[in-house]
């Protein structure tokens, strides 16, 4: 039983090692296929530069998605049930996104028709309603 453990973890750890070979001599063909490319038109120094250049973008890519993987998901809180007409037209729009794009495209076309709706309507969310009066 320890064996075979041993057996599986020791080709476990000989194919990683198999795929890090074959992948660093697939990087290094394709530096080099980026170099021949490139030096004709920008010399020995600027195909170095580029092809440097390009592996800080690959490099800075892949910490890029291994930051954002390793990042914990946040988890969405549901809210409260409300039987309220708008928690159910929220609902139906999360289940049919075509209707709230289809709404969304035919409130443009109106406001491109008529923009003094799309004033009042902008007008209407930046101005909102006064600070309620605290009692004391």
């Amino acid at each position: 039983m320890i064996g075979d453990f041993i057996r599986r973890v020791t080709f476990a750890l000989l194919a990683a090692a198999v795929l890090s070979a074959s992948a660093a001599v697939c990087v290094v063909a394709l530096a080099f296929a980026l170099y021949a490319l490139v030096l004709p038109s920008v010399g020995p120094a600027g195909a170095s530069a580029i092809v440097a250049g390009v592996a800080a973008l690959l490099i800075a890519l892949a910490a890029l998605g291994l930051f954002l993987a390793a990042r914990p998901r946040r988890r969405r809180i549901e809210p409260a049930a409300a039987s309220g007409a708008t928690a159910r037209v929220i609902d139906f729009l999360r289940e049919k996104p075509w209707v709230a794009i289809s709404a969304a495209i035919g409130a443009g076309l109106l406001a491109v028709r008529n923009p003094g709706y799309l004033g009042a309507a902008v007008r209407s969310f930046l101005e909102g309603r006064e600070a309620p009066k605290s009692r004391r």
